[in-house]
């Protein structure tokens, strides 16, 4: 059983990593074109931005390097990992949340601000499952569902943003 576990963290530590992968050459192909520059006039509409990308890297980085330390050490190391980067995603959330309730009046996209506080409650969750599950030194077998639960909502995010980004371009088009 241990073995098969061990599988399935290092799997799911692969498809992190391709999302995160992935995730960079989208930011770095978006940064390095005029549509960037044209739709972040605003300094606040750029912070948020900013912020949501940084969370999306946070997010992604839970289930990359959680998987690793649970699969390579003993379940100490796991957890002092987990909450390490949970207590990154945490702030993380909450500043991505404030920014996006303070550029709320700048036309945030709805479906942005409805993932954000899906999203939001999705890292509460994830952040206090496997306590709930494993106790104070949760196993390996404990974090799994946080592990799930950061890569989904890592992906909707990504999928928000980019939604987003397609409306900006779509309403950009149909002003011209």
């Amino acid at each position: 059983m241990l073995m098969n576990v061990n599988e399935f963290l290092l799997g799911v530590s692969g498809v992190a990593a391709t999302l995160i992968g992935t995730f960079i050459v989208g930011v770095f192909f978006y940064i390095d074109t005029d549509l960037h520059r044209m739709l972040m006039s605003s300094d606040a509409a750029d912070r948020y931005l900013r912020s949501g990308v940084r969370w999306v890297f946070v997010v992604y980085a839970l289930p990359l390097f959680v998987p690793l330390t649970l699969a390579a050490f003993e379940p100490i190391w796991g957890a002092a990992t987990f909450i390490g980067l949970s207590l990154i995603l945490l702030l993380s959330t909450m500043d991505t949340g404030r920014r996006i309730v303070k550029s709320g009046r700048m036309g945030v996209s709805p479906a942005l601000a409805v993932n954000q506080w899906l999203s939001t409650a999705g890292v509460f969750v994830l952040v206090a499952l496997p306590w709930v599950i494993g106790g104070w030194v949760p196993p390996a077998t404990a974090y799994i569902p946080s592990i799930l639960i950061a890569i989904a909502v890592g992906f909707t995010s990504t999928a928000a943003l980019i939604m987003t980004q397609f409306d900006a371009t779509a309403a950009m088009g149909d002003s011209d």
